[in-house]
């Protein structure tokens, strides 16, 4: 049997937990493969909203294993108060759950580095979340970190004092005032909860789904253009986003990678700071904040918007092998006259279809196609038949730019407000 895979091709906030929650009733098992509570997967069914952070987006399927990767890192207080509004809800958490030992722990003093060098940086901020990801990626990366294997130690406590010790040291380099202690007993609280959890060896786990018939659904964070190495850097994230992540954040090999379901916006948005080519900064972006809702489902922060970017769409497509396209939020334009999509860039006065190695805001100028507005409200289409001239034209244009299929059209937040299509 193979992995699935699903991941955002824009700078995040795509849909991808609607869609993996639309997709979660034909795989038993649905595995995160990287980030953590930076992330905000949105569900909505039954007229309730859901968040997610770090539990995966299958949660919410009787029968179905969520697995947390050891690509993925963890702050156990977060995944605590996530776990808790979860088993409110009747959601029987530690049943549905498994956490592999491999997987790091942001500590309380990870968020304060992050907190102070992101402070430091002035207008060359990052716009990070500031929950600790980045410290602890550079952790892990600089063989420092601690692992949730290592809570079952008796030697746990030493190796967490340890580590603080280092960041407070660090920390006293900035200049940056700050309280540990309030927020540490509440993470220590936090340790015992992830104690109540299956804690794995999950590459052996995934393997033993995939040799015993089980097909396995990959679920990414964030989104491609905040790859680390592939993405606008360095406004990006601290791990890997795109479709390679999957094998390091599982432990599986790369033949094992079956479909890859690549999600867009019918528009792009981006959170925080960084290139963006298309940003619309007028009424236009205006209407498809207010319209689309475009606030950050883990920060609240608005999120800048700007027309469809078919340069960074094809890039992203490319590098993650995408063999079906799912679009997302068309239904935001419904009201919108015209409709312009960016074909290719010009850099420096020559035009290029290829995104540049550094993408600086100023030196592109996206070069526009323009599409008749279909003009109709598509929220409560439920068959592609029903679908308008205008809409269509604007997908079959998508599909023929990229060659390939759209195989799921997304037309609000509601699974039910999704159309399947043969492609």
């Amino acid at each position: 049997m193979k992995v699935d895979v699903i991941l955002g091709l824009q700078w995040g906030d795509e849909g991808k937990g609607k869609i993996v929650d639309v997709l979660a009733p034909k795989y038993p098992v649905v595995a995160r493969f990287q980030g953590g509570p930076n992330a905000g997967h949105s569900l909505q069914f039954g007229n309730q909203k859901f968040v997610l952070h770090t539990v995966p987006s299958g949660i919410f399927h009787h029968g179905t294993k969520n697995i947390i990767g050891n690509g993925v890192v963890i702050d156990p207080l977060i995944f605590a108060k996530e776990i808790e509004g979860l088993e409110q809800l009747g959601v029987p958490a530690t049943e549905r759950i498994s956490i592999a030992q491999k997987a790091h722990l942001i500590l309380p003093s990870h968020r304060i580095i992050d907190a102070a060098t992101e402070a430091s940086k002035g207008k060359q901020k990052i716009g990070s979340t500031l929950k600790g990801i980045g410290p602890a990626y550079v952790d892990k990366a600089g063989r420092n970190g601690l692992r949730v294997g290592d809570i079952l130690s008796p030697s746990f406590l030493e190796k967490y004092t340890y580590l603080k010790s280092k960041h407070l040291e660090f920390l006293q380099s900035f200049d940056y005032e700050y309280n540990i202690e309030d927020y540490e007993a509440q993470w220590f609280k936090g340790i015992e909860n992830l104690k109540r959890f299956e804690l794995i060896d999950g590459a052996f786990v995934v393997n033993n789904y995939l040799q015993n018939s089980k097909k396995v659904l990959a679920e990414g964070a964030q989104g491609s253009l905040l790859d680390v190495d592939f993405g606008t850097y360095p406004f990006v994230t601290s791990s890997t986003t795109i479709c390679a992540g999957a094998c390091t954040g599982l432990g599986i090999a790369p033949n094992k990678i079956d479909k890859v379901y690549g999600i867009f916006k019918a528009y792009c948005t981006r959170v925080g700071s960084g290139p963006f080519p298309t940003e619309l900064q007028d009424t236009t972006g205006e209407a498809l904040r207010s319209i689309g809702n475009e606030f950050g489902a883990t920060t609240g922060r608005p999120r800048r918007t700007g027309w469809l970017d078919l340069v960074a769409l094809k890039y992203s497509i490319m590098i993650n092998g995408v063999s079906e396209l799912v679009i997302t939020k068309a239904d935001v334009m419904d009201s919108f006259d015209r409709i312009k999509i960016a074909t290719t860039y010009k850099v420096n006065g020559k035009e290029q279809s290829l995104l540049p190695y550094d993408v600086q805001d100023g030196q592109i100028e996206p070069v526009y196609r323009e599409f008749a507005g279909w003009k109709r409200d598509l929220s409560a289409v439920v068959r592609e038949e029903e679908l308008p001239f205008e809409f269509m034209n604007y997908i079959r244009f998508i599909e023929k730019e990229t060659g390939v299929p759209i195989s799921m059209i997304s037309l609000g937040p509601d699974r039910a407000q999704t159309i399947i299509r043969q492609v």
